[in-house]
């Protein structure tokens, strides 16, 4: 059997080419909102990666975005994959979207991949043996202040709570003088970008595990840190993600853990 790494390298690297040749060329359905979309890109890329796992490793059971069977998080041997990262963003024909094949052994995180198909970037991980793109050791960023720190978030379908508690959150960051805010579209995109140092923080309230699970592999083989939504140490079962370089995470917490009324 192959390595597990090289697999989920494999599965992220096809569908995500599969995914950009798609790029405007697909029809938009809405998943019961005008807000929850999915296209026929999000389908067809859930179809070849599934297909190949299931050749490459039949024995193992596959979660996917698109297609929920009951798999439990806990399984012997899962893949949980979210097809196309950012789909928002490919539906508006916007250039940033990404492929995310995670895999997990009683609950634990051992091999993920996260396939960026329009800069040609793919950030891999195995548990205990580092993180890198394109074959290139990566690591998080020396910032060392909220003040030096560029911080990326995201926000979840829901439009009430969970957006204002967002929008306080950012409220009380740029109190701390944080160098800026990105919202890109893409949450395993984004724990990349975190884990090779071009972003030094980023928080999202809610999240399913397809959204963050390689993503949060890369980021913690890369030296990052990860509390989920409620301030404990962030695993393949949680709801949220609130993750740093380490070096910031402290000050991240005390503004978006439990960020306080305007």
């Amino acid at each position: 059997m192959k390595d597990i790494e090289i697999l989920a390298k494999e599965a992220a690297s096809m569908a995500g080419k599969l995914v950009a040749a798609l790029l405007g060329k697909t029809a938009v359905e809405q998943k019961g909102s005008s807000y929850n979309l999915i296209t026929e890109a999000d389908r067809r890329s859930e179809e070849l990666i599934t297909g190949f796992l299931a050749r490459e490793m039949p024995e193992s059971a596959i979660l996917g975005e698109e297609n929920h069977q009951g798999e439990k998080l806990s399984a012997e041997r899962l893949w949980i994959i979210d097809p196309l990262d950012g789909t928002t963003n490919f539906a508006h024909t916007i250039p940033h979207f990404g492929v995310s094949v995670a895999y997990a052994e009683k609950g634990k995180l051992t091999a993920g991949a996260v396939y960026d198909p329009m800069r040609d970037e793919l950030f891999s991980a195995a548990s205990g043996r580092g993180a890198r793109c394109n074959g290139r050791r990566i690591r998080v960023s020396t910032s060392t202040t909220l003040g030096q720190s560029l911080i990326a978030t995201g926000f979840y379908y829901d439009r009430a709570m969970t957006m204002e508690k967002t929008l306080r959150a950012l409220y009380w960051l740029y109190q701390e003088d944080i160098r800026c805010m990105r919202r890109m579209g893409a949450a395993s995109l984004d724990l990349s970008w975190l884990a090779c140092g071009r972003f030094d923080g980023y928080f999202e309230y809610t999240l399913s595990p397809w959204d963050f699970a390689a993503g949060l592999l890369v980021l913690l083989e890369a030296g990052g840190k990860a509390s989920d939504a409620s301030g404990v140490q962030a695993d393949l079962f949680s709801k949220g993600l609130i993750c740093s370089n380490g070096l910031i995470h402290d000050s991240l917490l005390a503004c978006v853990l439990a960020p306080r009324k305007f």
